[in-house]
């Protein structure tokens, strides 16, 4: 199961820590893909379940035990699970991280305080500034620049030609988040990058800041011969919500490939479907424990609240990672009085 696969977020740190995890991924050629259905199921109609404040309760402590496993990648994750779904409520656990002595939750940590701008990091964001890891200080960069503290930011076009690939990545992947236009010139520099990885994540932060040419290439990672460049592809695609997009998502709904189909349910989520809805259940019931997780982070991304009976499954399920994405996508489901939105791009 590839750390990618796992988070709300494909960051390239988290390519660089699976290392640390032990994990094998699954990413190289896929050879030509037979023959896929027409059409992608039809989703049931939503039912307006109340959300279960018990479960809601459970799914946090989750998030919150997972910042204190023994396994660094865990605590990474615990940390960006938070960040993605109570945010500021997650500020203690947040400040901690950055002090931690892995450099994957230290980044995780620094990335979160950027996100959520948690002003009371500032102070220890600055005693990063020369953490003995070149992708934290990429991380404490982005974060002071979001919290006002534009001092240090130039630095990151230094970053932006680091010898290591991960670094790069990182750096192209804050560009994006930023939301300065002006990253576009630098940008289109490491479009070129020799690194495949670089390429996408470039291509991703370009097509955030509103460049049609990251566009472009991401729309061509979507029927690249590799899996996980599809599934980053996809996502990165439903990222900026642009409903654009909506048919090159559909599409990949009825990939022959369970994962890529996966993340084009979650990718459809994300921009407001619910297209995908029993692809992603389907998913939830698969002997293979990287598919329930995706399934999972699927489900919170459509949102309906009638995925609650297989989320309460999931986050009793004996793969650590897959009840944290379960937990994720717990709380990030809509309460029913909200959902109308859901259909929108349905028809």
């Amino acid at each position: 199961m590839t750390i990618r696969h796992r988070l709300a977020r494909f960051s390239a740190v988290l390519i660089a820590a699976a290392a640390l995890a032990g994990c094998a991924g699954r990413s190289g050629d896929m050879g030509k893909e037979p023959p896929a259905p027409k059409q992608p199921p039809a989703p049931p109609r939503a039912i307006a379940e109340p959300i279960n404040q018990d479960l809601h309760a459970r799914a946090r402590s989750v998030l919150e035990e997972a910042t204190e496993s023994s396994d660094p990648v865990m605590r990474t994750q615990g940390i960006e699970a938070l960040q993605n779904t109570v945010g500021a409520e997650a500020h203690d656990k947040i400040l901690q991280g950055t002090s931690d002595a892995s450099w994957v939750v230290r980044f995780a940590s620094a990335m979160a305080a950027g996100q959520i701008k948690l002003a009371d990091a500032h102070a220890p964001l600055v005693n990063m500034l020369q953490d003995k890891n070149r992708s934290v200080q990429v991380a404490v960069r982005f974060a002071l620049h979001r919290l006002g503290d534009t001092r240090y930011s130039h630095d990151l076009e230094k970053f932006a030609v680091d010898q290591d690939k991960s670094v790069r990545a990182n750096t192209a992947m804050v560009l994006g988040l930023l939301g300065e236009k002006s990253a576009i010139k630098i940008l289109k520099v490491m479009s070129n990058d020799r690194e495949n990885l670089v390429r996408l994540q470039a291509a991703e932060a370009m097509w955030q800041l509103g460049s049609e040419e990251g566009l472009d290439v991401l729309v061509a990672g979507t029927v690249s011969g590799a899996a996980d460049d599809q599934v980053i592809s996809l996502l990165a695609l439903a990222g900026p919500k642009d409903q654009r997009v909506s048919e090159h998502l559909r599409g990949k709904l009825v990939s022959p490939f369970d994962e890529v189909a996966l993340a084009a349910a979650r990718a459809m989520g994300m921009i407001g479907s619910d297209r995908g809805y029993t692809i992603a259940q389907n998913g939830t019931k698969s002997g293979d424990p990287r598919q329930r997780a995706m399934a999972a982070l699927a489900l919170g991304a459509i949102g309906r609240s009638d995925a609650q009976p297989s989320l309460s499954r999931l986050v009793k399920d004996s793969d650590p990672y897959v009840k944290l994405a379960a937990a994720t996508a717990l709380l990030q489901l809509k309460p029913p009085a909200t959902q109308g939105a859901i259909t929108k791009a349905n028809q």
